[in-house]
């Protein structure tokens, strides 16, 4: 126990010496933060002495709350999965930054994917049924109770993949060249999907598309 009452007197000395970086720089902040967790020390719960004064309960509160405000908005365009990059993005474009009460400078701090990540885990614990999961290169936010099994993963991935085609859109045949599954399995696993939201039918030709919304960029 002393040890542990140790190692958090030493992290708080830390943060005091470098609290404007903890509080305005993005990477340095989820440096620390992941420093703390190493430590089992959870700074984001306790309001206690100067972990309070450091202000990161609010922090990620607040974020937490516009993370879900975001994600509830978005849910009838992409079925409750929204990459967590999209949600910075909209942030941004919202100019939302938070300021910390007793902050010695005046500026306001952005978010970074890694506080939104930290946002949606507080989210989590609530029971909410917020979560993250890596799927290929993004890490995606799921705001809705519904499991996503293995082989929507595998879609998912694929969708990623623009040597196919276009980014965000695959169609069966996609699917059997890549994964080499059988046409049945294919239906399920879109069907699914699409029951939910989280995927787009569009036919062209007579070919059928499957769409993305999750996965949409600006430019597409």
């Amino acid at each position: 126990m002393e040890t542990v009452q140790k190692l958090e007197t030493k992290l708080s000395d830390f943060a005091k010496v470098h609290k404007n970086e903890i509080q305005l720089d993005p990477a340095f902040r989820a440096k620390f933060l992941q420093m703390c967790a190493l430590l089992g020390v959870d700074i984001l719960s306790s309001e206690k002495g100067f972990w309070g004064k450091l202000g990161m309960g609010d922090f990620f509160y607040e974020l937490s709350v516009k993370v879900a405000e975001v994600c509830l908005a978005s849910r009838s365009r992409n079925g409750g999965i929204i990459r967590v990059g999209e949600v910075n993005e909209i942030l941004s474009q919202r100019g939302t930054r938070f300021k910390f009460v007793d902050s010695s400078k005046s500026k306001k701090t952005s978010y970074s994917d890694d506080d939104i990540i930290t946002a949606v885990k507080k989210l989590s614990a609530l029971g909410s049924g917020f979560r993250t999961v890596t799927v290929g290169r993004s890490v995606m936010i799921i705001s809705v109770p519904e499991e996503l099994d293995g082989d929507h993963m595998q879609i998912l991935n694929l969708a990623q993949d623009d040597s196919h085609g276009s980014y965000g859109v695959i169609t069966i045949r996609d699917i059997k060249a890549k994964l080499s599954w059988d046409e049945d399995r294919c239906e399920r696993a879109l069907q699914k999907l699409m029951g939910k939201g989280m995927v787009w039918l569009d036919i062209n030709n007579g070919e059928q598309s499957y769409w993305f919304p999750s996965l949409w960029k600006k430019n597409t």
